[in-house]
């Protein structure tokens, strides 16, 4: 495979994750938001099965693979549950957008953690991406302290959870990076993630699922994504330009909004889309301050 066209494939990846917002949220009103999620997980993980096949764990370093699949399915969890839960379809794009705190974070852990090298500017990167999210959950007239806290109290569970992603998923990055030495437990963690949402969800009370045509679309072609975008990402990774990946994948908050905002037919403000380019500016200039030290 030429490198060319490995790069488009892992491009390719990043397409596929940003319909993940719209089609988790949508799949969700039909089917409840744990329901909804189990079935995702479970689909994407039998995909992967036959897409990246399952790992040889007896090879895996044991840090990775224990933290690894606490870290994994914890996030997926929360991302998941904090798109069902939002109060609106407005709303959960506006979740998806504080979860793309986690590339800034990612930086910022690696550089206490691992020892990455940075610039300074990778603080008025971090602090660009924060205000950015700020500008997004204040709605139409942007930053507005006021605003920002009727939005999150009217939902607060799912803002929560959202937040509470982006540093988990910033955490399993720098334990992936440490530990991984270039194993690749994807399906087994998302096959975990089906397992322990089936386990929520016949052990406390739920919504009944009501599949319906548009519900049973968005779950196959949810399933679809997740677990292409997985095994495309693989390809692009190993074998493409990372460099380009890695620039491409920062400008995902700005694609998935406007992915979601089609899918869920939910118009959004001038100001969050301001404060969308923030944040994707904001990850970018972190980014730029590790590569040039």
């Amino acid at each position: 495979m030429t490198k060319n066209k490995a790069t488009s494939i892992g491009l390719l990846a990043i397409l596929l994750w940003s319909t993940m917002v719209g089609l988790i949220r949508g799949v969700s009103e039909g089917l409840g938001p744990v329901g909804g999620a189990a079935m995702i997980y479970t689909c994407s993980g039998i995909l992967l099965l036959f897409t990246v096949g399952f790992p040889n764990l007896r090879t895996f370093p044991r840090k990775y693979l224990l933290a690894g699949c606490l870290l994994f399915v914890s996030y997926e969890i929360c991302l998941a549950l904090s798109l069902g839960l939002a109060g609106t379809r407005q709303q959960a794009i506006e979740v998806g957008m504080v979860n793309y705190l986690w590339p800034g974070l990612t930086v910022l852990f690696a550089i206490l953690f691992n020892g990455q090298k940075a610039r300074w500017w990778v603080v008025p990167g971090l602090s660009l991406s924060l205000l950015g999210v700020g500008w997004v959950l204040g709605g139409k007239e942007g930053l507005n302290v006021d605003d920002i806290r009727q939005n999150v109290a009217s939902s607060p569970l799912s803002y929560l959870l959202a937040f509470i992603g982006a540093f988990i998923w910033a955490t399993y990055c720098t334990v992936t990076a440490k530990y991984a030495k270039g194993k690749n437990g994807i399906t087994l963690f998302v096959l975990l993630t089906g397992l322990s949402l089936w386990a929520h969800y016949f052990t406390s009370p739920q919504p009944a699922m009501v599949f319906s045509g548009p519900v049973v679309f968005k779950l196959i072609a949810c399933a679809l994504s997740l677990g292409l975008a997985y095994a495309a990402w693989n390809i692009g990774i190993l074998h493409g330009n990372v460099g380009l990946l890695a620039v491409g994948s920062y400008f995902t908050p700005v694609l998935s909004s406007a992915l979601a905002s089609f899918l869920l037919s939910a118009p959004l403000s001038w100001a969050f889309w301001q404060g969308a380019c923030m944040v994707c500016a904001g990850s970018l200039i972190c980014w730029s301050a590790t590569r040039r030290a």
